[in-house]
C-alpha cells in the first residue's frame, strides 16, 4: 500500500461519525433541524445560512439545495446564503467584518424565519453577532458546531456539535448533516415526489 496517511485519514474521518452517531441528542438534533426546517417553510417562513470560509461554502451549499434542486425537481424554497461579496465588503470597510452577517439578518431576517449558522469554532464573533440579531427578531437559530460548540452554542435553539478537532472532520460531519436534513425535509415537504 502507499501513503499511510490516506487510510488513516478515512479511519478518522470514520470514527467521527461513528462518535457522532453514537450519541442520542446529536440524532435527535438532526431531527430536530429537519422538523424546524419543514414547520418554516410550511408557514412561508425563510431559511438563512452563513459561515466563513470552507463554513462559508457550507452555507451556499446548502441554500442552493432549497433554491434549485436536490434528489427530486420541485419547486425552489425561500432559502439564502449570506454570501454577497459587494455586501460583505461594503460591511467590512464600513463598520468592521464582525458585522457582515448582522446587517444581513437585520435587512433580510423576520418572526418566524430560521438563522443557519455554520462554525467549526463557535466562536467566529460575525457569527455570534448575527445570531443575538436573529433571537431580537424572533427568529430560530441552528448551530452546525464543532469543538464544544464555542460562544455561539447558547444562542442556538438547536446546536448540533459534531465531534473532532480539525476543522476538516468537522466541516465533513457538517456537510452530512446538510444533505441529511435537506433529504428529509424534502421527503416531508413533498412526498408526492418520493
Amino acid at each position: 500500500m502507499g501513503d499511510p496517511h490516506i487510510l488513516a485519514s478515512l479511519h478518522e474521518a470514520q470514527d467521527a461519525l461513528s462518535e457522532f452517531m453514537a450519541q442520542p441528542a446529536n440524532l435527535r438534533g438532526v431531527e430536530d433541524f429537519v422538523e424546524l426546517l419543514v414547520k418554516t417553510f410550511n408557514s412561508g417562513g425563510k431559511v438563512y445560512s452563513a459561515g466563513n470560509g470552507g463554513s462559508h461554502c457550507d452555507a451556499m451549499h446548502f441554500a442552493e439545495e432549497w433554491t434549485g434542486r436536490y434528489r427530486k425537481d420541485r419547486k425552489p424554497m425561500p432559502a439564502l446564503a449570506f454570501s454577497d461579496p459587494s455586501h460583505l465588503t461594503c460591511t467590512s470597510n464600513d463598520y468592521g467584518f464582525e458585522h457582515v452577517f448582522e446587517r444581513m439578518v437585520e435587512a433580510f431576517g423576520g418572526k418566524g424565519d430560521v438563522f443557519v449558522a455554520i462554525t467549526t469554532s463557535g466562536n467566529s464573533n460575525n457569527l455570534v453577532l448575527a445570531a443575538e440579531a436573529a433571537k431580537r427578531k424572533g427568529m430560530k437559530v441552528v448551530g452546525l458546531l464543532g469543538k464544544g460548540g464555542g460562544a455561539i452554542r447558547p444562542l442556538c435553539d438547536i446546536p448540533i456539535v459534531v465531534p473532532g478537532e480539525t476543522s476538516d472532520r468537522i466541516q465533513e460531519l457538517h456537510i452530512k448533516i446538510i444533505h441529511i436534513a435537506i433529504e428529509c425535509a424534502e421527503r416531508r415537504l413533498f412526498p408526492e415526489l418520493y
